[in-house]
């Protein structure tokens, strides 16, 4: 006799599933992506009525030959020197975007921190623990997930460190 095939979460993604399995305390928001954005971020905190600093983007890095994922503030930038060194790396450089894609399982402005096909060491940046509740992608271009920085850190193993700038 067949199995019957696991049925997903209405408009789940590995990541909010990830959060659901994990029993974690999390809200999903959704909003109308635009294509023709110049930055995933900036209009997901515009669209959600999210301060930028609340708003955090998850860039793919490549640390001595190791991916690695950051997750800095949207309205600053990573500082890759400051990332080699928090995960005790001589040089960091951007990830190859088809590299980031294949490994996480997730799209260029979709890649979420939970969930990733692969669990890759994760750096989230010291200023998440100013806020209750930070938001990160849920996976997918349009969708967000909101839960609390130790949470984040928790299940995904990420160390705090000061890898943002701006």
């Amino acid at each position: 006799m067949a199995k019957k095939p696991k049925k997903q979460q209405s408009g789940g993604t590995p990541a909010t599933v990830a959060l659901t399995a994990a029993g974690a305390a999390f809200t999903v928001h959704s909003y109308a992506h635009d294509p023709a954005s110049p930055s995933y971020g900036e209009e997901a905190a515009e669209a959600l009525g999210v301060s930028p600093d609340r708003v955090f983007k998850t860039l793919v890095a490549d640390v001595d030959g190791t991916l690695t994922v950051a997750v800095v503030p949207v309205a600053g930038s990573l500082d890759l020197k400051a990332l080699a060194t928090a995960v005790g790396g001589k040089r960091a450089a951007m990830a190859d975007p088809a590299a980031a894609e294949r490994t996480t399982g997730y799209v260029r402005g979709g890649i979420s921190p939970l969930g990733q096909r692969k669990r890759l060491r994760t750096v989230l940046d010291a200023s998440a623990r100013a806020h209750p509740t930070i938001c990160v992608s849920a996976g997918r271009r349009g969708l967000e997930v909101e839960l609390s920085p130790d949470d984040l850190a928790s299940l995904t193993g990420a160390v705090f460190a000061e890898i943002g700038r701006g």
